[in-house]
């Protein structure tokens, strides 16, 4: 089984993941249950690639996807993918809420990661030096 079909038409689907995917890249984050999230976060995954390829052809490929919104194309193609630059994939991060009152679904916050916070992080994680020979006939 390649995707969920989320209780929708193929039409309806198709077009309820571009909307999703065009609002999380315009917002940055976007709440929305749990299976919806995990296939929205495969296109976005595509249309940061296509982006960072920067070629006529996956701008083209983008905006089919992405009902010709070329605002939405833009800031893939001009901010996002040379904020991911140096990043392979994983480019979106789910946070799982509560359930939904009304039908229990799990309820989880889809964000995009923040390469300022993966900056930091490599900052603060000193580098681990090798032993000299000295030090590891000290240990023993």
């Amino acid at each position: 089984m390649g995707y969920r079909k989320l209780g929708k038409n193929n039409k309806h689907r198709r077009s309820m993941l571009a909307t999703m995917t065009k609002q999380l890249i315009m917002n940055e984050k976007i709440t929305t249950t749990e299976t919806r999230a995990k296939e929205v976060r495969k296109f976005v995954d595509k249309m940061i690639t296509y982006g960072k390829k920067a070629d006529l052809v996956s701008r083209r490929k983008a905006l089919a996807f992405l009902h010709n919104d070329k605002q939405v194309v833009d800031k893939i193609f001009n901010e996002l993918a040379p904020r991911y630059k140096n990043r392979n994939g994983g480019y979106t991060q789910i946070l799982k809420l509560d359930e939904r009152r009304g039908d229990g679904a799990l309820v989880v916050i889809l964000k995009l990661m923040d390469s300022k916070q993966e900056e930091e992080n490599s900052d603060k994680k000193p580098a681990k030096k090798a032993k000299t020979k000295e030090e590891k006939s000290e240990t023993k």
